[in-house]
Parts: structure tokens; C-alpha cells; sequence
């Protein structure tokens, strides 16, 4: 029993073998590029909103240390799940860190707030 087979691109019937799922090479084709596209667009993403993290905590942290209100950040548009990686202190706090530029969340007095720190050459511990 033979099933008709689509192509998911175009809808027209598919010939030619069973593992066959695209009518042409021009189909097949562009349904790589599309999801080459997909891809692309959420790498933008991602690295779009990288970039505004970044420029912020630059912004409010011209001293090296400082702290600010989570919503000063968050209403400029700072995501914190964007994050390029963290650093652990001996206390146990986890540091995010988009590049250089790093911040700790801490609740004091009811209010939630970042502590921004820039990265340090101790963070990266001892060299093998």
C-alpha cells in the first residue's frame, strides 16, 4: 500500500523513493534556509539583548561597585536570563556576568536590588 506523500514546502505529491520527503532540490533547498533562518534570528536575539545588558550595567556602574534598584534596570530594558557566565564567591553569591560586567541580586529593606561589580583577574581563580 503506497502513501501519498507532500512536500512540506510546496504541498504538491512526492515521487520517486520512500525517504524522499521534498518534490525538488529547490524545495529541499529552501526549506534549509528557512530553518538556517530560524536559527539566525534567534541567535540576533539573543545576542541584541546581550548587548543592552551590557551597555546598562556600564552605564550604572562607573564606580566598579555599586548598587541599584532591580527596576531602574528592568525599565531600561535589562533581561537577567541573558547572561554570558557566573562567578561564585566563598560566601556562596553567584555573579552573573555579561562580559566584564556583573551583578547580584539582593533583597535589603524589602527592596529588590543588583549589586554591579566589574570582573576582576582574581575571579578567574588559580591557572593550572
Amino acid at each position: 500500500m503506497n502513501k501519498v506523500r507532500t512536500c512540506p514546502v510546496c504541498g504538491t505529491t512526492v515521487k520517486g523513493r520512500s525517504d524522499k520527503k521534498f518534490c525538488s532540490i529547490k524545495c529541499r533547498s529552501i526549506n534549509q534556509y528557512e530553518n538556517r533562518q530560524e536559527t539566525e534570528a534567534f541567535y540576533l536575539k539573543v545576542d541584541r539583548q546581550l548587548k543592552i545588558n551590557r551597555k546598562l550595567l556600564k552605564k550604572y556602574n562607573r564606580s566598579g561597585y555599586t548598587t541599584i534598584r532591580k527596576t531602574v534596570l528592568i525599565e531600561n530594558g535589562f533581561n537577567p536570563k541573558f547572561f554570558t557566565h557566573y562567578w561564585k564567591n566563598q560566601k556562596g553569591d553567584v555573579y552573573l556576568f555579561v562580559y566584564e560586567y556583573g551583578f547580584l541580586f539582593k533583597a535589603d529593606k524589602g527592596r529588590d536590588k543588583y549589586v554591579l561589580v566589574i570582573w576582576q583577574e582574581y575571579m578567574a581563580g588559580p591557572r593550572p
